[in-house]
């Protein structure tokens, strides 16, 4: 009995890592049609009885986005996306100094970790999402380069309701595609990220303006468009 077991846990394993590989393998080409965090949003409007659309969504390709879109949301989320390898020992270190000094478990979340959550699991936190979204993040670094973590990030991060990605929350917000973005409204759209639902980028609060502003000067002191050419 305790043999049927082994052998039906092994072959679970071993068949979610070959799953699990081929499919963040192939996302290294293919566009997501959507995002495990939209296709729970749009389950959740269904069960209330909303009528779709559930939500926006539009693709923009790399190179139609214009530099300062990255810049902004590497400088606003994770500044040094460019050189680690999808997990920030700097910020895991400080996160855990203040925990232990009593100022509450805060996130350490980096660019990768964030798209594998995004892209594959649920928003609540545990142990077992932390633990996938680890394995999805490593996977993401060793098969993806880190312009196409950051095209996917940007394309399924949500930046308001029922808004993912940047090329529907350019066109929900500031009325043009996100090809048009200027660096003042990037900030802004980078900035709405830890809380989406809380800010609006077209009617900015003093905070977000106060929050936007920095992000637009840290592009620059990051290293500018010298640090998308080393991505």
């Amino acid at each position: 009995m305790l043999g049927q077991v082994w052998r039906l846990t092994r072959g679970i394993a071993i068949g979610f890592v070959l799953i699990s590989v081929l499919t963040v393998g192939t996302l290294r080409w293919v566009d997501p049609p959507a995002s495990a965090f939209m296709m729970r949003h749009a389950f959740i409007l269904w069960r209330l009885g909303s009528t779709p659309p559930y939500y926006h969504y539009r693709w923009v390709p790399w190179d139609e986005l214009p530099g300062a879109v990255p810049l902004a949301v590497i400088a606003a989320e994770d500044q040094r996306f460019p050189v680690h390898h999808g997990f920030d020992a700097v910020e895991i270190r400080r996160a855990w100094r203040d925990f232990r000094q009593g100022k509450g478990l805060r996130g350490a979340s980096t660019i990768t970790q964030q798209t594998a959550k995004n892209l594959f699991l649920w928003p609540e936190r545990s142990w077992v999402r932390k633990g996938l979204e680890a394995w999805f993040g490593a996977l993401i670094e060793m098969l993806w380069p880190k312009a196409r973590i950051l095209e996917v990030y940007l394309n399924i991060a949500q930046f308001g309701p029922n808004t993912y990605g940047v090329g529907a929350a350019s066109e929900r917000y500031f009325g043009h595609p996100a090809s048009e973005l200027t660096l003042g409204e990037a900030a802004l759209l980078a900035g709405v990220l830890p809380a989406p639902g809380a800010y609006r980028p077209d009617e900015p609060s003093a905070r977000l303006l106060r929050r936007a502003e920095w992000i637009a000067d840290q592009t620059t002191r990051i290293g500018g468009r010298r640090l998308l050419s080393r991505l």
